[in-house]
């Protein structure tokens, strides 16, 4: 009898165990090779119509005019101040935006379709329109933002202001990508997990996060790199300090496309060293599988 309940357990806990992520998949069948082909010729059109105007920015600008836009004072500012609000952004999108998302993803009530279009809502409005949104809550005499002013915290021309307007628009992928590996985290390893006598906390810690975490950390990715590049709702709720896309803008103004394209280039250099970090921290050494790999 004893050994018939630890071979239970012991089946319990293999079940638990991670699984290989790249396990052939003998029931796909390889692609036929026409459908494959003009799978990538339609699709590398896509890349070239992303790359080549990156390319082209990039090739316009030497290396020495690219020290010299890296050396000015204001540049580096906006920049930093750039990445960091970016990050604080990020983490209070993963301090609110991953419960939101396990609760969407293991309860059910009514009006959760609702729950989730709102979440939504700020990938589907004009950026602008979302500044001004900001602004009627956030400014000088918004709805907190006046109240909050009694205490000190301002979010007109200051940090918060900016890592505010930036959350509001990047906020939502942090919730779908973490909602999406929820989702696929099977509830039968979160059962047998606690008949092993794990507590919810612990099955949450030491099961859930960790099975959805490539989700997460995809969908903190995104966050970030959202956040870096936002333009309109920042420039509407703070315009000051500068983040460096509204010194980029305000460089094309007083100066012309070719004074603010050596910023561009520099920032664009930034967000995507950025991003390989980010996605190296997400994903690290593995391969998308496939029959491509």
């Amino acid at each position: 009898m004893g050994e018939a309940m630890h071979s239970v357990k012991d089946d319990r806990e293999a079940m638990l165990r991670p699984q290989p992520e790249h396990s052939p998949r003998p029931h796909l069948a390889p692609p036929a090779a026409g459908v494959l082909l003009l799978s990538w010729f339609l699709g590398s059109l896509l890349l070239a119509f992303i790359v080549v105007p990156l390319l082209g920015l990039a090739i316009s600008q030497s290396g020495g005019s690219l020290l010299h836009v890296a050396a000015l004072p204001d540049v580096r500012q906006a920049i930093l101040l750039s990445i960091e609000a970016a990050l604080l952004a990020t983490a209070v999108a993963a301090l609110l935006g991953v419960p939101l998302a396990y609760a969407l993803a293991r309860a059910n009530f009514r009006g959760q379709g609702l729950v989730a279009a709102v979440v939504d809502i700020p990938l589907a409005v004009p950026h602008t329109v979302a500044g001004v949104a900001l602004l009627f809550v956030f400014g000088r005499n918004g709805v907190f933002g006046a109240p909050a002013a009694w205490f000190g915290l301002r979010f007109w021309g200051t940090v918060a202001g900016i890592v505010i307007a930036m959350l509001f628009v990047s906020a939502p992928y942090t919730v779908s990508a973490a909602r999406i590996g929820f989702e696929a985290v099977d509830p039968r390893l979160e059962k047998v997990a606690r008949t092993l006598g794990m507590g919810p906390w612990r099955v949450l810690w030491h099961v859930t996060l960790p099975l959805a975490w490539r989700s997460i950390a995809t969908g903190l990715t995104l966050t970030s790199a959202r956040a870096i590049s936002e333009f309109g709702a920042v420039v509407i709720l703070v315009y000051y300090p500068m983040t460096a896309p509204v010194k980029i803008y305000e460089l094309f103004l007083r100066f012309g496309v070719h004074e603010a394209a050596g910023m561009a280039t520099l920032l664009l250099a930034v967000s995507l060293v950025l991003l390989i970090l980010f996605r190296h921290f997400a994903h690290g050494q593995e391969r998308v599988s496939g029959y491509g790999r």
